[in-house]
């Protein structure tokens, strides 16, 4: 009768304390979600020209060419100042071959448009 009370106890213990893991667990989890969303929009706050997504920016300077570049995980094309977000993709980094995910992360140049979105469409299937 008594070893029968010591395992419910031990039970009990072991699920209240499961129960107070997993809420810190989340609490934790949810405030490192919310800094990386901040984090998210300054980043994006201090590029100059943003067009909504899917869109491009009208690029003036288009014979410079331009780079693709990592942002989040996903690839952007940025004019050739490197800070000018020129348009969003769809494009996960970890969906490329891992030589074109380096030149990537270093800023691959691409010198035409054309070029430009041939690798776009390349990729993006």
């Amino acid at each position: 009768m008594m070893k029968s009370r010591y395992i419910i106890g031990f039970f009990a213990l072991f699920l209240i304390v499961g129960v107070l893991l997993a809420a810190g667990y989340q609490f934790t989890y949810d405030h490192a979600m919310d800094r990386q969303k901040a984090q998210v929009r300054e980043e994006v706050s201090e590029t100059k020209s943003i067009a909504a997504e899917g869109e491009k920016v009208e690029n003036p300077d288009a014979a410079d060419g331009f780079y693709l570049c990592e942002l989040q995980g996903f690839v952007a094309v940025y004019l050739s100042d490197r800070k000018t977000i020129y348009e969003f993709t769809e494009i996960p980094l970890t969906d490329l071959p891992e030589e074109v995910q380096q030149e990537v992360a270093a800023g691959k140049y691409v010198r035409t448009e054309k070029e430009l979105y041939a690798f776009l469409q390349n990729y993006s299937s």
